[in-house]
């Protein structure tokens, strides 16, 4: 396997778990989606401290991969949102259906991921066209 593979592979895998957590079946009728998030968070703290855990294995792969530091703040910053409003009953568990933090976190590593890749392109490009000037006879 190569590095592309292995990312296309991680990435496969985080989209399935974020997937599993906030999107796992849609209420008929409606465009709404409910996972595990929102089930084990029906459960007062236990449930609300068990879906963080997939959570933050979804920020420490997106560090392992190669995250900015910008997108993993951000990424934090949408799954303490998810956690501390989730823990309030009732209303919180109705922002969990709405809010989806994990869907918006691997969403948010693969713009970052394809914005890191550009420039590396981009950097590339440039540097496989650029003409190096000849200096031998400049160094006697």
């Amino acid at each position: 396997m190569n590095i592309e593979q292995d990312i296309t592979f991680e990435m496969a895998r985080l989209r399935k778990t974020a997937a599993n957590m906030d999107a796992l079946f849609r209420i008929p009728g409606t465009r709404i989606t409910v996972g595990l998030d929102n089930i084990l968070g029906l459960v007062p703290v236990v449930g609300d401290a068990a879906a963080l855990l997939p959570s933050l294995w979804i920020i420490w792969q997106a560090r392992q991969l190669g995250a900015t530091r910008g997108a993993l703040a951000y990424m934090v910053m949408n799954t303490g949102i998810d956690f501390i409003v989730g823990s309030i009953p009732i209303v919180g568990d109705l922002f969990d259906v709405a809010y989806n933090a994990n869907v918006r976190n691997v969403a948010a590593l693969e713009r970052n991921l394809e914005r890191k890749a550009s420039v590396a392109r981009e950097v590339n490009q440039k540097s496989s066209g650029m003409v190096r000037p000849n200096i031998n006879g400049l160094l006697n």
